[in-house]
């Protein structure tokens, strides 16, 4: 099995970013460009589609506001097994860090989810940073 880590530092409170992060129905709001919309189907499926025009359906498993920690699971694609987690710890200085790991099957499909988790991390920052800077 693939796994796939990202550490993504960020000159964001780690409040405001688990508050982003914590709103799955609007994931594209953090990685966009990367992802062009994003829409709930119901209380734990997301569809997401990337700028590629690649739809994808995923199941939230877990929102866990203690440990500000995300699970979710990939539905379709080329996988016959995916699951990520986001979760968001605290820095010195008001800076936080977010890490991003996916566990996937085949091996295979790895190298296409490490291009998008790159281009998602860099999004992630940019809007994250961003969007912690201009909060009131």
């Amino acid at each position: 099995m693939a796994s796939i880590s990202k550490r993504i530092p960020l000159d964001a409170d780690v409040d405001n970013v688990w508050t982003a992060l914590r709103d799955v129905g609007n994931a594209h709001h953090v990685f966009g460009p990367v992802l062009t919309d994003c829409r709930l189907d119901d209380d734990a499926t997301r569809v997401v589609t990337f700028a590629d025009g690649m739809v994808v359906h995923e199941r939230i498993v877990d929102v866990d506001d203690d440990a500000r920690r995300l699970a979710y699971t990939v539905l379709d694609g080329p996988f016959t097994h995916h699951h990520a987690t986001f979760q968001v710890t605290a820095e010195p200085y008001g800076t936080s860090v977010l890490t991003w790991v996916s566990d996937l099957l085949p091996d295979d499909a790895a190298p296409m989810v490490a291009d998008l988790m790159e281009q998602g991390a860099l999004a992630a920052q940019h809007a994250l940073d961003r969007r912690t800077r201009l909060a009131p």
